[in-house]
């Protein structure tokens, strides 16, 4: 038995625990790994949305002291929320326990919307930290080419775009093709909108219903399966029955795996 060794550390030398704060909307915090500052607009499913004082959102995890308060490090929660260890990540990737977030690379990910951008940082958000990748969201991709050459991408700052219904021969089709720069890559996943890369099954149902043109999408699936008409609160039901990349459709991993690897690809001397 190995005898018992009293920790004899002065109390004032003892590294203090890292308070807990509720997200409540309004509290302005940073996240030190990419220098984004802004004021909390929502917390659900484990994330968090900041705005910027020029009205830019960006969707980050509720990780244990992952963020600053006032130049000091707090972990921001919800009511009742418990952090998870898991050995693996929600994507299948082997968990770091304690890995500390890569510095954002000038690189960056964009997706179309607000969903899109909860949706991948619940299932990768653990790998883009470790690889210092931000993920930021567009509100729509019709200017998608004037967007990619205002970000300038180059060797070292690539930038990847996630397109929902990239069909050949559809408006997203056209538009992604107008982007021609080799450090942008434009990949995309067949469905008119993220929620349908959530498999059925992980929601209960046989399949994602089917809604005629020119009907909202998604008014239409919540009155074909009897949700009540808040979109916004039939995404927070869909994105809760998400436990990990094994709840999602194979078309939206392969996006995301083939951005991931294309952002963090290392530039050739």
């Amino acid at each position: 038995m190995r005898p018992y060794s009293p920790d004899l550390t002065p109390p004032w030398k003892k590294p203090k625990p890292v308070p807990e704060v509720p997200a409540e909307p309004g509290l302005v915090v940073e996240d030190p790994a990419t220098g984004f500052c802004g004021a909390v607009m929502g917390c659900e499913a484990g994330t968090v949305t900041l705005e910027d004082r020029h009205g830019r959102h960006r969707v980050f995890p509720l990780a244990p002291a992952a963020f600053l308060l006032e130049g000091r490090p707090v972990t921001l929660v919800r009511a009742g929320a418990a952090p998870r260890r898991p050995s693996r990540t929600a994507s299948g990737s082997v968990a770091v326990p304690g890995a500390r977030a890569r510095v954002a690379r000038a690189g960056r990910i964009y997706v179309e919307g607000r969903h899109d951008a909860e949706l991948v940082e619940k299932v990768w958000g653990d790998d883009l930290r470790i690889e210092g990748v931000v993920v930021e969201y567009l509100e729509g991709v019709d200017d998608l080419p004037g967007v990619v050459e205002e970000f300038a991408p180059g060797p070292d700052a690539r930038l990847g775009v996630l397109v929902d219904h990239l069909v050949p021969g559809s408006k997203e089709w056209r538009i992604a093709e107008a982007v021609t720069s080799e450090h942008a890559l434009v990949v995309g996943h067949p469905y008119v909108d993220v929620w349908q890369a959530v498999k059925p099954s992980a929601l209960g149902i046989d399949a994602w219903p089917v809604i005629p043109r020119g009907q909202n999408w998604k008014t239409g699936v919540c009155r074909a399966l009897g949700w009540p008409g808040n979109t916004g609160a039939a995404w927070r039901h869909v994105l809760s029955r998400v436990r990990d990349w094994k709840d999602l459709e194979p078309e939206l991993l392969r996006c995301v795996e083939e951005l991931i690897d294309f952002v963090t690809a290392t530039s050739e001397a």
